[in-house]
């Protein structure tokens, strides 16, 4: 049985992965951090787990962590980049949910988190992972960087065209929307029911934070430089994401379909949809899945890719735990079977 830590678990991507990990059978859950609520009951703050979860909070530096197999990060960017450096010492493999270990060059990095990436060392060692496309670097990792969720639905969705080269790279247009939940559990005026409900807004237009990750991975797909613009949007939803791309073809007149269906007949979480069915945030929510489907333009060389995430799961954390069940050998699909929750 694999003994799991998760630091930071009163957020949602924290909570959703004590609910994935509480259905692992392969798994316990012996730790649970949060300096605010040290001793108090799990299952006191989230009765969700009333009758599953015996767990109570400690503090991040409680020494049972260090009797895990691995840890989780599902903290604020700052945190996993001081704290993970004292279980890898140990053998312990480390998961960071947060951002610190994403973008490999650390004065980038810094640009965009607005604080000194302090550990290069580690940095250098992280491992990406998106299991569809560094599955082998996966299972051999101690430290993974657990990818952000608009860019797991950019990334899933683009591979196909750009590692065949059928597109374009000068002018890639992700048009992408999100739940709420999307923004975290704090405190924020701008995320109030009131503020939020029937409405529809762009943000970070100028520069969001995960612009350099996806731009990042999308040129190591390519080996090249990739014109990439991105525009976020929040919808007055709790969970989910849709990532709606535009890519001119190479050749206007190519089926690309079959070059999806090819680039995912293996991969457990990915579904191709049928010609001229749309992808739903619903048909993915509370999964790990995600969908895809492509439309052509007629008469152009315009192609219309949709991806469709849930943003704690195959965004966060049912991700995080599909690459805990690569790293110990595992089936990646263990604790993560249930499909989409309709309605």
């Amino acid at each position: 049985m694999i003994k799991a830590g998760i630091i930071g678990g009163t957020g949602y991507t924290g909570i959703e992965l004590l609910r994935l990990l509480h259905g692992h059978e392969a798994v316990e859950v012996v730790a649970i951090s949060s300096r605010s609520l040290d001793g108090k009951r799990v299952d006191e703050i989230f009765p969700s787990l009333a009758g599953q979860s015996n767990l109570t909070f400690s503090l991040p530096d409680n020494a049972i962590l260090d009797s895990c197999d691995v840890i989780f990060f599902a903290t604020p960017h700052g945190v996993a980049m001081e704290g993970a450096g004292r279980f890898i010492d140990k053998g312990i493999k480390v998961i960071d949910l947060g951002a610190d270990f994403r973008i490999t060059d650390s004065v980038e990095w810094s640009k965009w988190y607005g604080m000194e990436h302090t550990q290069a060392a580690l940095l250098d060692s992280a491992v990406y992972g998106l299991p569809e496309t560094n599955r082998k670097q996966v299972k051999e990792a101690m430290l993974l960087a657990n990818p952000g969720c608009y860019p797991t639905a950019v990334q899933l969705a683009l591979k196909p065209l750009i590692t065949n080269k059928l597109i374009s790279l000068s002018n890639i247009v992700a048009d992408c929307k999100s739940g709420v939940s999307g923004a975290g559990r704090g405190a924020n005026q701008a995320m109030l029911l009131c503020e939020t409900s029937e409405s529809l807004k762009s943000y970070g237009v100028g520069g969001h934070r995960h612009y350099p990750e996806i731009k990042q991975e999308l040129e190591i797909l390519a080996d090249e430089e990739v014109n990439f613009t991105f525009v976020p949007h929040l919808v007055p939803m709790i969970r989910g994401m849709q990532a709606t791309i535009y890519v001119d073809l190479l050749d206007e007149n190519i089926d690309v379909r079959p070059y999806f269906t090819d680039t995912y007949s293996d991969e457990p979480f990915v579904t191709i949809l049928d010609n001229g069915v749309y992808p739903e945030t619903r048909s993915v929510k509370s999964s790990n899945f995600c969908q895809i489907s492509v439309q052509k333009i007629p008469n152009s060389n315009k192609l219309v890719i949709m991806s469709v995430i849930d943003n704690l799961g195959k965004g966060a954390s049912g991700q995080a735990v599909q690459n805990m069940n690569i790293m110990f050998g595992l089936d990646e699909k263990l604790g993560l079977s249930s499909i989409g929750l309709l309605p």
